[in-house]
């Protein structure tokens, strides 16, 4: 992912966004990103990834998270921005799919 790609593609916030917060903010935690115009307050895809970037930008890197691991948050050419966009997609489809018949109570006769 380079530094101009949206990290957050709900607000359309890119990496070079919120590494600048991080380095001019120095939040504490990283919820305190959402205060990077809004970075994680959408469908919840990128929250993940921010963790893992605040944790790399404050020297926390041993804490892992859903998505990515420290070591791919680097420009190192692992992550495109096509293939976050995908990941983020079929995270989207995978969250609005209903539940199974089962779960819902049975069948409506």
């Amino acid at each position: 992912m380079e530094l101009d790609d949206d990290l957050c593609l709900c607000f359309h916030v890119s990496k070079r966004k919120v590494i600048n917060f991080i380095r001019n903010e120095k939040p504490s935690t990283a919820s305190q990103l959402s205060e990077c115009y809004g970075a994680g307050t959408g469908c919840g895809w990128c929250r993940s990834y921010l963790e893992a970037l605040h944790n790399q930008l404050r020297g926390d890197s041993s804490v892992a998270s859903d998505h990515f691991t420290a070591e791919s948050l680097t420009d190192s050419g692992q992550e495109t921005a096509e293939s976050y966009a995908t990941l983020r997609q079929d995270y989207l489809k995978k969250r609005s799919d209903p539940p199974s018949r089962s779960l819902q109570g049975g069948s409506r006769e």
